[in-house]
């Protein structure tokens, strides 16, 4: 591996002009993509295998036309105080409204009269306007979206509340400068780091490069593969975050090795044959990570997990080519002023080096004082629930949520999570299935069935007493389900949020296996020991957690959430707890590769277990320290998203890179090492027969190369090893 990539290095810095340009006309071959794509749609979403989906497929079958998929709004109208809705004046504004929807666009289905479908409150204080669309929510044109937000104007006017819910008013989530910032904060690392603006914008450029053309390729394909206009948020979080450590560890590496008098040429091949290495297999974890999402089996997470992984493969490819390429046109300008200058370097113990002895003095009481921390932090994760977010989890500034609360007022707090309860069978067993229902605890209404042309299915409201979020809504879905019998199945978004987050719960312990198993595989091959990739296996368990639990703390209790703009506190999103896991895992391996790496090259050298961790962390900590820096300023970034979904995935990765980076992989890992002493690097006799030999540490790429010093042309002897 060292020695084909040291090979790919010194050919890439080598024909630098090739290189360069062959990475730019990929770029602009993804943008004219991605320019002359048609705009993509919403992903289909799906949940196979649940009962909700099996409802939901039937209801497409056996009532065709019936906008299924589409949008849906609700425009609410509430009377001042001591009036009706009633009232004349009042009820011909919201007729006036009803008119307005119905010529405002040609994307409409329906839209019904509250005093025709008997949409008016019991005190008659609040009415609203259901609508129905054609297309969904992102296939909604600005035009019918603007006429949307229009309708009720005159009303208000009229000294009417009227506020608009529902899905139609969804649109791309607004990150605001979040996202910039991050990349500022990382520019800045880069230059407090390296020294040189040179150096630290090779990062910057290489990682921008690299998420310009993975998010331009998912641009271009997004009709063609249904991967929606979600698919690339995910891919450009990772992707700009991975593009960036991936060429600061090459970049780190290079200058050590010019910094140990080689030339130009020379030092690029070895910074990628042996910080390169590293890369690969940081890389592969991401990806075994990001691809493993598969085993959920739901569509669109398998979809962002796929994207976001051939980001990750770009940023590889770019770190191991692009960047020695573009070392080649830097020249000394990649060098700090001091070292440009040639001033000698000092020889003083740098701050790595002071930690690491430090951990070495007190192993134990820095081992204790990490896992007890993190558990502590952790705690918060035991009392975590899970949902899926709707307008009630919007902040209360928004017309949504103002519109929840509004129905939720005037007609119960479970009008806003109808049941929709599909009945395989004719008019008798529907009949059957509304009196079963009527007799179940929490079973605020039910309509009368309504049946198909075919008179062979039929469809039941069922409003829940509770709130759709609640235990008791969910005890209802599982009485109906259970109690009334065959051919009868429950959906609607109430039913779908439950059946995905118990999706979501039963696939966590199958992608833990697969992914940690898999990876701890992988560390193996590349440590050449057991217990180190069982340590880095058990340190990511401990930090997830940890970070979850923050989750919980911030954004279902509602601690510091002002602090990251949470207005409103709720359950955790289904899918956070398997994402968290996947996308930490990946990432945090990273960290584990890239530092113990260097403590394996220098234990493999001859230096002892104690003097090894002492230079891992000499070379290594102030880069990963960067890395990790700019990780968390890129997640961060979106934690300023106006989507609650993103806003807690950016804090969630944010807090789990900073619990894994700095407590996990600085503390506990170079105490559990200091610990086990020689034990770390063990590895049974016939485990290391049967292990394919990497050599990621560069050892035989160190030995070749010392055949032949000085050999400008080195790489061609390499050929014929």
């Amino acid at each position: 591996m060292a020695t084909f990539l040291y090979k790919l290095g010194r050919s890439a810095f080598r024909r630098r002009r090739l290189v360069a340009l062959l990475w730019v006309a990929l770029l602009a071959i993804a943008g004219v993509g991605a320019a002359t794509a048609s705009t993509a749609t919403s992903s289909s979403f799906s949940i196979p295998g649940t009962e909700a989906q099996k409802a939901f497929d039937l209801l497409e079958e056996r009532f065709p036309g019936g906008s299924a998929d589409g949008a849906t709004a609700r425009v609410v109208f509430k009377a001042p105080d001591d009036e009706k809705m009633t009232e004349a004046g009042h009820k011909a504004e919201v007729e006036k409204a009803v008119s307005e929807l119905k010529a405002g666009s040609d994307q409409i289905a329906s839209v019904t009269d509250p005093y025709i479908a008997g949409a008016v409150s019991k005190d008659g204080s609040t009415a609203y306007i259901s609508v129905t669309y054609k297309v969904s929510s992102m296939e909604l044109t600005d035009g019918t979206r603007e006429a949307l937000q229009e309708t009720g104007t005159e009303a208000r006017d009229a000294g009417l509340t009227v506020e608009i819910g529902g899905d139609a008013l969804q649109a791309m989530p607004e990150s605001g400068a979040g996202e910039i910032i991050g990349v500022i904060v990382a520019g800045v690392v880069l230059v407090i780091t390296f020294g040189s603006l040179v150096a630290a914008g090779l990062p910057l450029l290489t990682a921008i490069i690299g998420v310009g053309i993975g998010i331009s390729t998912i641009t271009a394909l997004a009709n063609v593969l249904d991967l929606g206009t979600t698919t690339s948020t995910l891919a450009m979080m990772i992707g700009l975050a991975v593009g960036i450590d991936y060429a600061l560890f090459i970049v780190s590496r290079y200058r050590a090795e010019l910094a140990e008098g080689r030339e130009r040429e020379e030092a690029a091949g070895r910074a990628v044959g042996t910080a390169g290495s590293a890369v690969v297999f940081a890389g592969l974890t991401v990806v075994i990570a990001l691809v493993g999402l598969a085993v959920v089996n739901i569509p669109m997470l398998t979809k962002m997990g796929f994207a976001a992984a051939g980001t990750v493969v770009i940023a590889v490819l770019i770190a191991l080519t692009l960047i020695p390429a573009l070392l080649g046109f830097a020249g000394k300008r990649v060098l700090g002023r001091k070292a440009r200058k040639g001033e000698p370097v000092s020889d003083k113990p740098n701050a790595g080096t002071r930690w690491a002895r430090f951990v070495l003095r007190r192993p134990v009481t820095v081992l204790l004082v990490g896992v007890l921390g993190l558990g502590a932090v952790a705690v918060p994760a035991a009392s975590l629930e899970m949902g899926l977010p709707d307008d009630g989890s919007q902040p209360t500034s928004t017309t949504q949520r103002k519109a929840y609360d509004l129905l939720s007022d005037g007609f119960g707090p479970g009008f806003n999570g109808p049941l929709m309860v599909v009945v395989d069978g004719g008019k008798s067993a529907a009949d059957r299935t509304v009196d079963v229902i009527k007799g179940l605890e929490g079973a605020a209404a039910v309509t009368p069935p309504t049946l198909n042309k075919a008179g062979d299915t039929a469809m039941i409201t069922v409003i829940p007493e509770d709130r759709p979020s609640s235990g008791a809504t969910e005890d209802l879905v599982r009485d109906i389900r259970d109690k009334s019998g065959d051919g009868v199945l429950v959906t609607g978004a109430t039913a779908m949020n439950i059946d995905f987050s118990q999706k979501m719960n039963d696939a966590l312990l199958p992608y833990l296996a697969l992914v940690v198993g898999l990876a701890f595989l992988l560390l193996m091959v590349v440590f050449r020991s057991v217990l180190v990739p069982l340590k880095a296996a058990l340190g990511f368990l401990l930090s997830v957690v940890a970070a979850l639990g923050a989750v919980v703390a911030v954004f279902q209790w509602g601690w510091l959430g002002s602090l990251f703009c949470v207005e409103q506190t709720g359950p955790i999103m289904s899918m956070m707890p398997i994402f968290m896991v996947g996308v930490v895992f990946g990432l945090a391996m990273d960290y584990e590769v890239f530092l113990v790496t260097r403590m394996r090259e220098a234990y493999v050298h001859g230096q002892r277990p104690g003097e090894a961790i002492v230079t891992g962390f000499r070379h290594g900590a102030r880069v990963v320290t960067a890395a990790a820096v700019i990780m968390i300023a890129v997640f961060a970034g979106f934690i300023g998203s106006s989507e609650q979904m993103v806003k807690m995935i950016g804090f969630g990765l944010a807090i789990a890179v900073f619990f894994d980076a700095f407590v996990v992989r600085m503390a506990i890992v170079p105490a559990v090492l200091a610990l086990l002493g020689h034990k770390a690097w063990w590895l049974p006799r016939w485990l290391d027969r049967a292990l394919p030999d990497v050599d990621v540490e560069g050892e035989k790429l160190r030995k070749e190369l010392a055949r032949s010093p000085g050999d400008p042309d080195g790489d061609r002897e390499l050929v014929r090893v």
